[in-house]
């Protein structure tokens, strides 16, 4: 009992104290920033909008609490039951798709009383255990089929469970579980096939089929003309020519068959297609503007114009990285995505003093997903890329994200302690 009291003590006197204080000043900017998106001095204290400001202080403390039970933890308890997270928080979110309720065009929340539960956000971090689990042992390699048909398959079916939902934004999320496969060996090739269908369905968008396609084989030709051994060449263009053309072609039935029609109209606006700032550009256009007039150092807490009189929808939740640029300007949005670098780092440099293989792979896929929803979220904010509707980390309102990013937290600091005393 008394070295179970030691070890204990141990786990909590070792957590790595910058990455557990900068956990906490996201949650208090979080809270103080949700407040200031919902505040008007001229209506009652418990308004229905102050009411989801107290629900979130809520959320937070029981993401403190899971924090404390998960550092109460034995570190190898994360590593074995990988599998069962995983596959719990894939029932879940395969089955809210079916009975759950919808919400602006997605049906991906479960009603609890007042709450709801969105076990998508949960999924995210059954998905991380779950490939640091097939990845932990240090001869598993990358280049093994049977490894690769086993991540396509984690990952995929979490996809395929978004898309069920209808949140397809979400389900573009776990394309930066890349970047963990590169990390442990996987070929380049992979990404920069990814950014190159990126660059492909831009450009049939922008323009159409024929014209791409046009691109694409008019610079094949010029590579295999200014080629030595043409032949050799010829049939090595083939293949990218002929996946390229088919990326070409799956781009019209994935906009027309699987995007929604408002997220179809948000990407029209993102392309400069159309301009419809009354309509599916309103949020963007908006949001520009509280950003814009926010200046180099901001209006000050709770004085946001644009904030206060409800300009932008969804100020609390998709777009509150505009509450922070129009009251605290050009220097506090800095800070923030200053403090964001700051803890994607510390876990990186944390992940890389693992002594086993699970640390390491965890703490990748936590800065992964934390990396994507940082850009993404904050690139749809200012008009960069389309509007997919996916929280700020730690700032936007919600219980299930608040939750689910405080057990990923919480699961790498107990990794990390358990490694400082030896305990893992």
């Amino acid at each position: 009992m008394r070295g179970t009291a030691r070890s204990q003590h141990s786990v909590f006197q070792f957590v790595d104290k910058p990455l557990l204080f900068s956990y906490l000043a996201l949650c208090i900017l979080g809270l103080l920033t949700i407040y200031s998106s919902v505040y008007d001095s001229g209506q009652d204290w418990m308004n229905q909008e102050r009411e989801n400001a107290m629900k979130q202080l809520a959320f937070v403390g029981i993401a403190w609490l899971s924090i404390i039970v998960v550092l109460s933890l034995d570190a190898r308890f994360f590593e074995g039951f990988a599998p069962i997270f995983y596959l719990i928080f894939l029932f879940l979110s395969i089955l809210v798709a079916f009975v759950g309720n919808e919400i602006n065009g997605a049906r991906a929340w479960f009603s609890i009383g007042i709450f709801g539960l969105q076990p998508g956000e949960f999924l995210k971090l059954g998905t991380i255990l779950m490939i640091a689990y097939l990845l932990r042992e240090k001869n598993v390699q990358l280049r093994s089929q049977s490894i690769k048909n086993s991540l396509f398959f984690i990952v995929v079916l979490p996809v395929f469970s978004l898309i069920l939902q209808k949140d397809t934004g979400s389900a573009l999320v776990y394309a930066s579980f890349l970047l963990v496969l590169y990390r442990e060996g996987m070929s380049p090739l992979l990404m920069q096939l990814g950014i190159w269908a990126l660059i492909l369905g831009v450009l049939t968008l922008l323009f159409n089929e024929k014209i791409t396609a046009g691109i694409v084989l008019g610079l094949g030709i010029i590579y295999i003309a200014l080629s030595n051994h043409r032949w050799r060449i010829f049939v090595r263009s083939l293949s990218y020519i002929i996946p390229s053309l088919l990326i070409i072609g799956s781009v019209e039935f994935t906009y027309e068959k699987v995007l929604q029609p408002h997220q179809r109209k948000r990407i029209d606006v993102l392309l400069g297609k159309v301009d419809d700032v009354k309509g599916a550009g309103y949020n963007v256009h908006q949001s520009l503007i509280a950003i814009g007039s926010g200046g180099f150092v901001g209006k000050g807490y709770l004085e946001g114009t644009q904030t206060k009189f409800d300009f932008v929808p969804e100020q609390s939740t998709d777009f509150i990285f505009c509450t922070i640029g129009e009251e605290f300007g050009f220097v506090g949005s800095i800070l923030l995505l200053l403090l964001y670098l700051f803890v994607l780092f510390r876990i990186l440099q944390l992940a890389e003093l693992q002594g086993n293989r699970f640390g390491r792979v965890y703490g990748y896929g936590v800065v992964a997903i934390l990396f994507a929803h940082i850009v993404v979220n904050i690139g749809m904010t200012i008009g960069l890329l389309p509007v997919i509707g996916i929280p700020l980390p730690l700032l936007s309102y919600g219980g299930s994200s608040q939750i689910a990013f405080g057990l990923m937290f919480g699961i790498m600091l107990r990794l990390d302690s358990g490694r400082r005393t030896g305990l893992n």
